[in-house]
């Protein structure tokens, strides 16, 4: 699978809130692509916080910075889900 340019995702993105906002949406795509879209930003500075804690010497600032980006990347979750909220014992 290709994965799309910056502008193609901009585009898809912009189409997505456009077919939301007309109540143009009758297989949930569009609620789908920005769901995980906003979703994977979240868990991107998850990934970026733990990169940064593992070459800090797991300094207790960058330990700080990872576990609000985690409680953050989880309340996203549970905020776009009616499911349990994930618990990964951290």
């Amino acid at each position: 699978m290709g994965v799309p340019t910056q502008d193609e995702l901009n585009k898809a993105l912009e189409e997505a809130a456009r077919m939301r906002e007309q109540g143009d949406d009758p297989h949930h795509l569009a609620k789908s692509l920005l769901n995980q879209h906003y979703q994977l930003e979240k868990l991107e500075k998850v990934l970026h916080a733990a990169e940064l804690y593992m070459h800090s010497g797991h300094a207790g600032t960058e330990h700080a910075a990872l576990v609000r980006a985690i409680a953050t990347a989880k309340k996203a979750k549970s905020d776009t889900e009616d499911h349990e909220q994930l618990d990964y014992g951290l």
